[in-house]
């Protein structure tokens, strides 16, 4: 397997990521008591920042967890990072841009008065998309057995560093040989899939599930709901979307930070539409020209 280099920065510290750098009572790696967000750049500039930084503070607040730094201070630590990464590996390429902030180390405990100082770690390293092979075939899902927390319990909003639900509905769609998983909620409506939002075309109508099933408030989902949709002259709502439902639905597509809309091949034995005139290749297209156009009127934010 080929080692891919991942520039770090542990509390401003940098580092290769292959290094340690924070200790063994750190309660991220205890007891999964972290948030974090995911940045990607176009263009070399890091697409969306305002979004995914109001999504990091909410995360944060819902866990009563103090960030250790100011908007600007965490952008400075984030160029920094990406500076060395470009420096260590001389590429060019887009990044991939991970920060997670724990609430700290202290001793062994669950009260969270036992935490001492917020720790932060940034995380660069190229970004990858699907091969145009791969794009072009479309990705297989599968539904999982395991049913999504409810928001109730542990809420699917909050993007946390506790992600064993998601690994484990994913790690039955990879033992079936699939790529990707469909998750359900206990009520049996559709959620997303394990890393990414899910979305349906029905009569050239787009199709997410609701927030309310349960699902991660995506900023690649918010902006199709929002800005590139209706700019493309596409119909977009959201609603509940049941198994039978797949029978009425001819496209389907995920949606993410790193590899933003991604055709659906098949989910089960049902098949969706792939290719040329497809509604999801029109919002792949439109969402391309408003990224593009982000990263024109973003010069700030290069990295």
């Amino acid at each position: 397997m080929t080692t891919v280099f991942i520039q770090a920065n542990t509390n401003g510290r940098l580092h290769p990521a292959n290094e340690p750098s924070i200790a063994p009572l750190n309660r991220g790696f205890l007891y999964g008591d972290a948030v974090y967000e995911v940045w990607r750049t176009y263009d070399g500039v890091i697409f969306s920042w305002d979004e995914h930084w109001r999504r990091l503070e909410n995360s944060a607040r819902a866990l009563h967890l103090k960030l250790p730094f100011s908007q600007s201070m965490a952008l400075e630590e984030i160029k920094r990072t990406a500076a060395a990464f470009r420096a260590n590996t001389a590429s060019l390429a887009e990044l991939y841009i991970r920060l997670q902030v724990t609430r700290g180390s202290g001793p062994i405990g669950l009260d969270i008065a036992l935490a001492e100082t917020a720790d932060f770690v940034v995380l660069v390293q190229e970004n990858t998309t699907y091969t145009p092979a791969k794009f072009a075939a479309g990705l297989r899902l599968s539904f999982a057995e395991l049913r999504r927390n409810p928001p109730e319990a542990l809420n699917p909003a909050w993007k946390t560093g506790n992600y064993l639900n998601n690994i484990l509905c994913l790690r039955e769609a990879r033992a079936r040989g699939d790529d990707e998983v469909v998750i359900e909620n206990l009520a049996g409506a559709i959620t997303e899939a394990a890393v990414s939002n899910i979305a349906f075309v029905r009569d050239g109508a787009v199709i997410t599930p609701a927030l309310a099933a349960g699902l991660l408030a995506g900023i690649t989902r918010g902006l199709l709901i929002e800005k590139v949709a209706p700019g493309a002259g596409i119909e977009i709502c959201e609603q509940t979307v049941r198994r039978d439902d797949l029978l009425n639905m001819s496209e389907c597509f995920l949606l993410s930070t790193t590899k933003d809309i991604t055709p659906v091949a098949s989910i089960g034995e049902h098949r969706f539409r792939l290719g040329p005139g497809s509604t999801t290749l029109r919002l792949k297209e439109a969402f391309g020209q408003f990224v593009h156009g982000y990263a024109d009127a973003h010069p700030e934010l290069k990295a």
